[in-house]
């Protein structure tokens, strides 16, 4: 057990919003700290937290004055790619999160996309397509947590924008329409480009009969295809449609492999 007020916090840690905390803090009040925090020691006897933000601001609030922990020995790098890991793992962080945890790695340890990659468990692909969000500065970040827009895909096609008032734009219309990322990608195509001679084809295409979500295929993923259409579709519109969505995941990764250093 260590003092909790020996333990500091991590400049570096990914976590730029800790969430509620009430049912944790209700849960440690009854039981205590039963999974670990894990911590480094410094060299004026304190402890610095590796991961375990939450536990430990949770645990903090209800008076604790001891936590259980697991000291580890490791450098500044190390401790970031620990605090990345644990989060990812329980899939704590939001894609801005993670993006700007990337992004640490790159610009303070010198990292490659690859070695970002490999340090975290993540395919090189996905790592580049996520750091693409760091071109959303936080004023339209706010807007996407306003408007509850946190799929990563999304976001994605709101990265591509061409300045913030396209950015602002989408933003609405996704919430006013429900549009998905083939119909938000269309709709970008127009605002970036309104006198293309394409605005007319892509017009007819944005209301698609279709909808389809689905999540990050490096984790354990479901996909959904809904129809608009007040019939039940045909056979061949569902293959159809599902041709149509292997076309953009298939396109999706032919641009992250491009734009990777």
């Amino acid at each position: 057990m260590v003092r909790i007020t020996a333990i500091t916090a991590n400049q570096d840690q990914p976590r730029s919003s800790l969430g509620d905390l009430e049912d944790l803090q209700s849960s440690i009040n009854t039981h205590g700290v039963l999974e670990p925090l894990l911590v480094r020691p410094l060299e004026d006897g304190r402890y610095e937290l590796v991961s375990g933000e939450r536990r430990f601001h949770a645990a903090m609030a209800v008076g604790l004055a001891e936590v259980p922990c697991i000291e580890l020995r490791v450098t500044d790098q190390q401790a970031l790619e620990i605090a990345l890991i644990e989060n990812l793992q329980r899939k704590d962080l939001t894609s801005f999160e993670e993006a700007d945890g990337y992004k640490t790695l790159i610009a303070k340890y010198d990292y490659t996309h690859e070695q970002v990659a490999q340090a975290v468990g993540r395919s090189r692909v996905t790592v580049t397509e996520t750091l693409r969000l760091l071109q959303i500065p936080d004023s339209i970040r706010d807007l996407c947590r306003h408007a509850d827009i946190t799929a990563k895909g999304i976001l994605l096609e709101i990265a591509k924008a061409a300045d913030l008032d396209t950015m602002a734009q989408l933003i609405r219309e996704i919430v006013e329409n429900r549009l998905d990322r083939a119909a938000i990608r269309q709709r970008r195509a127009q605002l970036d480009n309104p006198n293309s001679d394409s605005e007319a084809r892509a017009s007819a295409q944005v209301q698609r009969p279709f909808m389809v979500r689905f999540r990050n295929p490096d984790r354990i993923f479901s996909m959904s295809l809904s129809f608009r259409t007040e019939t039940e579709p045909e056979p061949r519109q569902v293959i159809d449609a599902l041709h149509e969505v292997i076309r953009e995941i298939e396109a999706s990764i032919s641009e992250a492999k491009t734009s990777d250093p």
